[in-house]
């Protein structure tokens, strides 16, 4: 059976919640009909991206990745479709700091090659806003872009994830909640998968 590795992190300096991680252990007990879903949490340290994600791709041989990852200022979820070679100046959940401004020689950056448009549309069905980004940011969710881009599955996408009201809201509140959220992800993962099982996965 094809295979979709799904991926989020966990908590890191500034977001000691990190909605990804459950996410991801929902959407890795969803059944598809010609998928199986092999769900991943990282620690959000850079060596943890180097050392999981090859092992992981080389243990499951996924067709295609889908990430999660938080981020903090977003008012949307957005779907990613640049990986760019860049490294901010922010420490990782152990306390490292990244010595270079870019994460490999040369290149500037590279497209993700992502249903995205469709992905967007999907979460915008689930009942909440979505766009498309070219902008991961500097941290680890751009990191694991990288990597995960230059391994080379058919698919890499990534859902960077606004941050989210965890308590009950009064009636008519717009914040996002775990349950829309939650509703949103499924949606994408279903178009994911049927983006994959058509072969239609340009934007």
């Amino acid at each position: 059976m094809r295979t979709i590795l799904v991926t989020g992190f966990g908590s890191f300096p500034g977001a000691p919640h990190n909605p990804a991680a459950a996410l991801v252990e929902r959407l890795a007990r969803q059944r598809h009909t010609n998928f199986r879903i092999i769900g991943h949490v990282f620690e959000t340290r850079y060596d943890a991206v180097d050392k999981e994600l090859p092992a992981l791709l080389k243990k499951h041989k996924p067709e295609a990745i889908l990430m999660f990852g938080l981020h903090g200022r977003a008012k949307t979820v957005r779907i990613e479709t640049m990986a760019r070679n860049v490294l901010g100046r922010v420490r990782d959940a152990s306390g490292y700091l990244p010595r270079s401004s870019a994460i490999v020689r040369g290149a500037a950056h590279m497209p993700m090659h992502s249903p995205a448009s469709r992905l967007t549309r999907a979460a915008r069905r689930a009942g909440i806003a979505a766009q498309t980004s070219r902008d991961a940011g500097k941290y680890l969710c751009n990191y694991l872009c990288w990597r995960a881009t230059e391994s080379g599955p058919r698919s890499a996408t990534f859902v960077h994830v606004p941050p989210i009201a965890r308590k009950a809201l009064r009636r008519g509140s717009r914040k996002l909640t775990p349950a829309a959220l939650q509703r949103a992800a499924s949606a994408i993962l279903a178009e994911f998968a049927a983006c994959l099982g058509s072969g239609r996965m340009r934007p």
